[in-house]
C-alpha cells in the first residue's frame, strides 16, 4: 500500500530504525531519533543497492517520488543511479573550481605579480564590480560571447566607455589564461571585436607658452578648497612628478631636514629621489600638523587610511578652468 502525508506526519520513532514501504523499492526509514529519511532500494549487476532520496519533510512525498522516478529511468537505460549521482556532483565541484570567478584570480595573481598595486586593485574592483555578479559563478567552459557583451555593455550605459574597454581587454587575458591552461577551448572574447563604440581620446597640449603656465600657476595659488588640495596643487609644480606619485607621497618617504623625497616609482619599480626645494619644503611643513600622524601626506577625505582621490585634484583643476590630469 502505497504511502500518504498522513501516515508520513503520524509515524513515531521506536527503538530501532523501521521502514514504511511506498512503492518499486521506495521507502521512508524511521531513525530512532526521529528522522525521516527517503531510500530507493534496488538492484543492479545482481548486486543491492540503496540510493537517498532526501529527508522528510524539506523532502515531500511528491519531491521524493520525482527523484524516485528518475533513479528507475535511469537503472532502465543500464545507468547505476549511484554512480550517476557521485559523477554529477564530481562535474559540479570540477565547473565550481573553473568558475570564471576562479579562474580570473588564478589569473589575476600569476599575471599581476609584479604590477603596481594600484593597478592590481583597479583590475580586481572591475571584475568585482562588473562581472563577477554575472557571469563569476559560471563555469568559463560554458561562457559564450553575449554572455559577456551583456555584462560590458552595462559598464558601457554608465558613460564610462573606457572603464568597458578595458575590462573587457582583461577578461580577453583571463580566457586565453584559461585556454593555455586547459580550462576551456577557447577565447569567447575574439567575438566581441567592434561590439564596443570606440573611446574617443582628447590630447591635452603640453603647457609651453610662459603666459599661460603664469595663469596656471597663478589660479593655483589663488586656489581656496581644502588645504590638502591647496598643498597638492602647490607642491606638483616643484617636483615634476607623476599625478599619481605625488598623490600617494607617503611621510616615511619624506626627510624635510635634508629637503629629500626618497620613493619606489610603481611604474618601473626603480628607487627616485626628489630633491625639495625650500618652498615645497614649506608647503609639507603647512600640512604636516594635518596628515603628519598618518601614512599618506595628502589624505583622502572620506579615510585618512587612504590617499588623497584622483577626483579631488580634477574637480580642483576644473573649477579653475584647466584641463584634469591623466593619471
Amino acid at each position: 500500500m502505497a504511502l500518504n502525508d498522513t501516515a508520513i506526519r503520524s509515524a513515531k520513532p521506536k527503538v530501532k530504525p523501521y521502514k514504511l514501504a511506498d512503492s518499486g523499492g521506495m521507502y521512508l526509514e524511521i531513525a530512532p531519533n526521529g528522522g525521516k529519511y527517503w531510500r530507493y532500494k534496488y538492484r543492479f549487476s545482481g548486486k543491492e543497492n540503496r540510493l537517498s532520496l532526501g529527508v522528510y519533510p524539506d523532502i515531500s512525498l511528491a519531491k521524493a517520488r520525482e527523484r524516485h522516478r528518475e533513479a528507475r529511468t535511469l537503472l532502465a537505460n543500464g545507468v547505476n543511479p549511484s554512480d550517476y549521482r557521485k559523477a554529477t556532483k564530481a562535474s559540479e565541484k570540477l565547473n565550481g573550481a573553473n568558475s570564471f570567478e576562479i579562474v580570473a584570480h588564478e589569473w589575476w595573481l600569476s599575471h599581476m605579480k609584479n604590477k603596481a598595486e594600484s593597478h592590481k586593485n583597479k583590475v580586481i574592483r572591475r571584475f568585482e564590480l562588473y562581472l563577477f555578479p554575472y557571469i563569476g559563478k559560471k563555469p568559463i567552459s560554458t561562457i559564450t560571447a553575449p554572455q559577456v557583451l551583456e555584462a560590458i555593455k552595462r559598464i558601457e550605459k554608465l558613460n564610462i566607455l573606457e572603464t568597458a574597454h578595458r575590462t573587457l581587454q582583461a577578461t580577453g587575458q583571463v580566457f586565453r589564461y584559461a585556454v593555455q591552461n586547459g580550462y576551456t577551448i577557447r577565447d569567447v572574447t575574439v567575438d566581441l571585436k567592434g561590439a564596443l563604440p570606440p573611446t574617443s581620446t582628447k590630447h591635452m597640449a603640453a603647457f609651453t607658452d610662459p603666459k599661460k603656465i603664469g595663469e596656471l600657476l597663478r589660479a593655483i595659488d589663488g586656489f581656496t578648497g581644502t588645504l590638502t588640495v591647496q598643498c597638492a596643487l602647490k607642491l606638483s609644480p616643484l617636483v615634476f612628478v607623476r599625478p599619481s606619485e605625488l598623490r600617494q607621497a607617503k611621510w616615511a618617504d619624506i626627510d624635510l631636514e635634508l629637503g629629500e623625497w626618497r620613493y619606489k616609482v610603481s611604474k618601473t619599480k626603480t628607487d627616485h629621489l626628489v630633491p625639495l626645494s625650500v618652498q615645497a619644503v614649506d608647503i609639507l611643513r603647512t600640512i604636516h600638523p594635518l596628515s603628519g600622524h598618518g601614512v599618506y601626506v595628502f589624505q583622502g577625505g572620506h579615510s585618512p587610511r587612504r590617499p588623497m582621490s584622483e577626483a579631488a585634484i580634477n574637480a580642483a583643476l576644473k573649477r579653475m578652468g584647466e584641463s584634469p590630469l591623466v593619471y
